[in-house]
């Protein structure tokens, strides 16, 4: 009989629920928080407010979408961290309360873990890659490098010391006044726009680790130079400042990536997280014909259920169940 998981996600301010039969999605749920636009970034407070009200109907429709009744559910699993607490905290609770109920297996996901491991999903990728591999986690709050040995056999050999990627497009963002989150506004606006019109600082970081601070630093210095002799000037440059900004934290990434794969001596890189929608950098990397890559559908880049959910799958099959006394984790390092 296939394994039937409900995941339930809740890390920051979408709450999402999945079902998977063995790796099919059945359901994958997203409500996303639009409170959060008018403050340009999220508040954590009003997501976990608004998690305690949307997770019963969003594990409601995707039990009704999968077609299943919570009773022929085989486990729950749920993400324990990293994220907000206080939206763990609401997902954890949930999941707890109905794995307690059904007396069926709680099971704790990594959230970054997920990520990589949602190239496991049937229909995520035509073809999947074995071990090892290098996963790239790149979102709003994160940037790693991950070398993987198996599924939960995980090291990050490098990662951002300041700013994520995600963070450096929605900050950068907001100087420019787009709205949050930025990061997607600046893919659309830089396809009309010279990427080579003008050129930013690429910080120089020992290793594989990243650092995007001076290039917001960089970036907000730029625009007051300009804006002191054009008040204008954003408003008449914004496509060619977008295109520019994301060719270069583009290339930071990319220039970070090869050398791991060469230093690792590995082929295949796995994709995650919602920055890895990004047009662009989907473009300059399927033009690196040495490197096997595997990106993510749309559906799965963003945070959600299914991630969490194929994970659970993975984690039944080898009896790794977790007790109900377990803390979320609001930092919780792969």
């Amino acid at each position: 009989m296939p394994i039937k998981i409900l995941g339930i996600e809740s890390s920051c301010d979408e709450t999402s629920a999945a079902v998977i039969s063995d790796s099919t999605v059945l359901s994958n749920i997203i409500t996303n928080q639009d409170v959060h636009e008018k403050y340009g970034g999220v508040v954590p407070e009003l997501a976990s407010r608004a998690h305690q009200v949307n997770i019963i109907p969003v594990v409601d429709m995707a039990l009704k979408k999968a077609g299943i009744n919570k009773k022929y559910l085989d486990a729950i699993a749920y993400t324990r961290g990293p994220g907000l607490l206080g939206s763990l905290l609401v997902g954890g609770s949930f999941a707890k309360s109905l794995s307690l109920s059904l007396n069926i297996p709680l099971i704790e996901v990594n959230h970054m873990q997920a990520h990589i491991l949602a190239h496991f999903i049937e229909d995520n990728c035509d073809v999947k890659t074995d071990f090892p591999f290098l996963g790239v986690n790149i979102s709003g709050g994160h940037t790693q490098i991950v070398y993987c040995r198996n599924y939960f056999d995980m090291e990050i050999i490098g990662e951002t010391l300041d700013d994520s990627i995600g963070e450096a497009f929605d900050k950068c963002g907001k100087m420019l006044g787009l709205k949050y989150p930025a990061g997607p506004k600046i893919n659309k606006l830089a396809n009309e726009g010279n990427e080579n019109k003008f050129n930013f600082s690429k910080p120089k970081v020992d290793g594989l680790n990243f650092s995007f601070s001076g290039l917001k630093t960089n970036f907000k210095r730029f625009l007051e130079k300009n804006l002191k002799n054009d008040k204008f000037f954003i408003e008449k440059e914004i496509n060619n400042l977008c295109a520019s900004l994301q060719l270069t934290i583009t290339e930071i990434l990319f220039e970070k990536v090869k050398i791991a794969a060469k230093q690792k001596k590995i082929l295949n890189i796995v994709f995650g997280g919602g920055v890895s929608a990004n047009t662009k950098i989907r473009g300059i990397f399927k033009n690196e014909n040495n490197l096997k890559l595997y990106f993510p559908k749309l559906e799965y880049t963003t945070d959600n259920a299914a991630m969490i959910a194929i994970v659970g799958y993975l984690k039944f099959k080898d009896n790794l169940f977790s007790e109900l006394n377990l803390e979320s984790k609001a930092r919780y390092s792969i």
